[in-house]
């Protein structure tokens, strides 16, 4: 995606590409809605992106493209909360709020 990072910042959520160790917030995220699911897009500087269903049990995310599963972590509120989600190198952190259905 062309522009500097502060362009989109307001869209985007942290994320830790190929491995890297740092996040920064250089992630834009779209949503759609397709036969009534909620899907995120979470795309890279570099042009590449994956794309995740949000699920209606309020779980998460699962992976809606490619053989690599998601794994959704909670994070420690004292460190921002949300989510943080993690498919093959790459990692993202997500506000979230979990429903009562999926606490444990």
């Amino acid at each position: 995606m062309a522009g500097a990072p502060e362009a989109y910042a307001e869209n985007a959520v942290e994320c830790a590409l190929d491995g890297g160790k740092a996040f920064e917030r250089t992630c834009p995220v779209e949503r759609s809605v397709e036969d009534g699911r909620l899907f995120l897009t979470i795309r890279h500087p570099d042009g590449g992106f994956r794309r995740f269903e949000v699920l209606d049990d309020g779980s998460g995310l699962a992976a809606a493209d490619g053989a690599d599963p998601a794994h959704v972590t909670l994070r420690d509120p004292a460190a921002g909360g949300g989510i943080e989600v993690a498919i093959g190198g790459d990692r993202y952190r997500l506000p979230a709020t979990l429903s009562d259905d999926a606490k444990p």
